[in-house]
């Protein structure tokens, strides 16, 4: 547990049922059940599911960023039926306000007084889908929700559901009617994961699923919302070696020095690294860091916290050209061993 004070947050357990929580959820069996769970489904990457499970553990938000038909929302619904969790799906266009997404005073002609309509953020797991489709006045109307679990509506903030994570898809090679994300909206996702098409075996896989006798569409929970509030708690008790804190903060600096690169990684992104390297650990069923939690995560968290001095690129190089220079500025520092 982390050494926090004794008083639970809004919407947690008292701190005694977080700590009975906390060792019920603590054995790596049962996450490694959750990916297991998990695969059934999607047929991606395995590190994929770690890393979209290690961004909820870290109260992060996730943007999959990929061609249409690769599994996006089939990873966005396992993840919410594994650990039991709420989940909705909006499609994000042109015409979508903030009211639609947020929420919407409506008169009650009975009482005479208006009622709050909650709007589909008000969930556990939202699925954004092609969210660069949006307006960016409906794009900033998740940048609350987001940051602080929270949304502010007709003068009245209300809280979101706990655990709360935004999975956000687009596709990198469609522009026409599209807003690009900005920097500052881009910041507030934890990873951004391209999962790419699946390999022989797993595709081969897709068609015999397609083939035989109809399968579950809804996949087992493994855990429940409080394991998964306890999970974030084990998160932030997780250790690491002074060693570690000195790569990650070499990296970040050496960032903001690279001549390709307009800004580096601000200190909220460092903060990001670090807390999703440690999600990654307690994945992979450590309380501890170790190097290889922190390579893995490098590229899904910093690719998109640089700001290229090259313009008017399409997004797809620009990712491929900051995961370059990126690739340069971890070649001069030495992992601790």
């Amino acid at each position: 547990m982390s050494p926090t004070s004794s008083v639970p947050k809004r919407g947690e357990p008292p701190e005694d049922t977080r700590a009975r929580q906390h060792e019920r959820v603590s054995h790596p069996g049962r996450i490694e059940n959750v990916v297991q769970e998990v695969s059934r489904f999607y047929r991606g990457d395995p590190l994929g599911v770690k890393l979209s499970l290690a961004a909820i553990l870290a109260r992060g938000h996730i943007l999959v960023e990929d061609v249409p038909g690769v599994g996006k929302t089939t990873l966005a619904r396992s993840l919410a039926g594994v650990l039991d969790l709420r989940f909705r799906r909006i499609q994000f266009t042109a015409d979508l306000l903030p009211s639609d997404l947020l929420g919407v005073p409506v008169h009650d002609p009975t009482s005479g007084r208006f009622r709050f309509r909650a709007g589909p953020i008000f969930t556990q797991v939202l699925l954004a889908d092609e969210i660069n489709r949006a307006p960016p006045r409906t794009q900033s109307g998740l940048l609350q929700a987001m940051q602080e679990g929270e949304v502010t509506v007709d003068r009245a903030t209300r809280p979101l559901p706990r655990p709360f994570v935004v999975l956000a898809t687009q596709n990198p090679l469609e522009h026409h009617g599209t807003y690009p994300l900005p920097e500052s909206q881009l910041d507030r996702f934890l990873l951004r994961l391209a999962p790419g098409y699946p390999d022989a075996a797993a595709e081969r896989q897709i068609l015999q699923d397609h083939a035989g006798s109809p399968r579950a569409t809804v996949p087992d929970p493994c855990l429940s919302p409080e394991d998964v509030l306890g999970l974030q708690d084990a998160v932030d008790a997780v250790r690491s070696d002074p060693g570690l804190l000195d790569y990650i903060l070499t990296v970040v600096r050496r960032s903001r020095e690279h001549p390709g690169l307009r800004s580096g990684v601000s200190p909220r992104g460092a903060v990001a690294f670090f807390q999703a390297a440690r999600a990654l650990a307690v994945v992979e069923g450590r309380n501890h860091l170790i190097p290889d939690d922190v390579t893995r995560v490098l590229h899904p968290c910093l690719d998109h916290r640089v700001v290229l001095r090259s313009r008017g690129r399409d997004p797809e190089a620009s990712r491929l050209e900051a995961e370059a220079i990126l690739r340069e500025v971890v070649e001069g520092v030495a992992l601790p061993v």
